[in-house]
């Protein structure tokens, strides 16, 4: 029986396309767990073929899709990373190489676009402005609240994160920062989406982001 260290959590919604060459990119001792969030592409059943771990969440949702997957790890150390081939799993060893030496509790993958179409004007702007207001409020030097992150499982867990929409990556990032983790970030390749994107390639996505970002900020500074 293969003993897996890293668990990398893929939420999925249709991402048929994509997922072939995403599984295709895991390295050596890492397992993937696809979310299925509703998919009417044949995105499980894809998934499956290639050896991955499939669950199905029902809620829809990133938080629901990402949370779901936490839940179901094992490994020591768990990872996240978009399943739309935007971010290359090959390079998720920058991200787990500091926690595995323990030399960091949280490693976030900061997004340097392949190409000018890469991540569109709108999303980059907000991310930039979300980045400035994470420094001020928290103290710690982020530049990009990208999906793509990695940190010990149990750890997570005992965040005891609760959005299940978009604002969970930056709720698991305020509460990290609220515990004093050691909280670090590295570069990583950001290509543009096989597919369209369900948050930051729309205007309307971005705007649903933010808001949802906006509640969490405003509950922190109570």
């Amino acid at each position: 029986m293969t003993v897996f260290q890293v668990d990398l959590v893929l939420p999925c919604l249709n991402e048929a396309d994509a997922l072939p060459w995403v599984l295709s990119r895991l390295p050596e001792g890492y397992r993937a767990i696809v979310v299925d969030n509703g998919s009417t592409d044949g995105s499980a059943e894809i998934a499956a073929m290639a050896g991955a771990q499939v669950v199905h969440e029902a809620r829809r949702g990133f938080g629901a899709a990402a949370h779901a997957g936490l839940l179901a790890a094992t490994a020591p150390i768990v990872a996240f990373c978009d399943a739309d081939a935007s971010m290359d799993p090959a390079e998720l060893p920058l991200l787990v190489d500091p926690v595995r030496a323990g030399s960091a509790d949280l490693v976030l993958g900061r997004r340097r676009p392949a190409t000018a179409k890469s991540w569109p004007l709108h999303a980059r702007l907000a991310n930039s402005s979300l980045s400035w207001r994470l420094r001020r409020i928290t103290g710690v030097n982020i530049h990009d609240l990208g999906p793509m992150r990695a940190a010990l499982r149990e750890s997570v867990l005992d965040l005891n994160l609760q959005d299940r929409r978009s604002g969970y990556p930056l709720e698991m990032f305020l509460k990290a920062a609220s515990a004093n983790w050691r909280i670090l970030e590295v570069d990583t390749t950001y290509s543009p989406r096989v597919g369209r994107s369900k948050v930051t390639g729309t205007v309307r996505g971005t705007l649903t982001a933010v808001n949802d970002m906006s509640a969490l900020l405003r509950e922190t500074r109570r």
